[in-house]
């Protein structure tokens, strides 16, 4: 019964409900939601600070708490299509990978250049590169848009 989003050419099915949480666990879930959808909101104004995550992890929080606004934030126009683009095909947008690598690029340079030791650069680049290669090497399009 969700109503589908205009710019949506077919509805997508929401991700399913969780398992039955304990209803002493869902205000947890409830805050980290909303804590991790204001996040995502100020991640598109404040530049390095990540959208996608953040909502994907506000998505997950409500799919243990509330279902209205797993559905609101599923159906947005803005943040919807990003979201059911990773939970059906995996996909992370070519400009999201783009800001990411520049972000820990710049970041790895800044943590380098004020270094005292080499112990942190070196821990911080051992986190780093393999997370790079994992986001570069996830889809940038789903497949029904790859062929096309």
């Amino acid at each position: 019964m969700t109503e589908t989003v205009p710019s949506a050419p077919t509805q997508t099915v929401p991700p399913p409900a969780a398992k039955a949480t304990p209803k002493w666990m869902c205000p947890f879930f409830m805050a980290l939601g909303l804590l991790s959808t204001a996040l995502g909101i100020l991640g598109v104004f404040v530049p390095g600070l990540p959208t996608t995550v953040f909502l994907i992890i506000a998505l997950w929080a409500f799919s243990r708490s509330s279902d209205r606004l797993k559905l609101w934030l599923w159906d947005h126009p803005k943040f919807g299509p990003s979201l059911q683009a990773w939970h059906l095909h995996r996909v992370i947008p070519v400009r999201a990978k783009i800001s990411a690598v520049v972000v820990m690029a710049i970041s790895m340079a800044i943590l380098i250049a004020m270094r005292h030791s080499w112990t942190l650069p070196l821990i911080v680049a051992a986190i780093m590169i393999p997370v790079a290669i994992w986001i570069c090497t996830r889809r940038g399009v789903p497949p029904s848009s790859a062929q096309n």
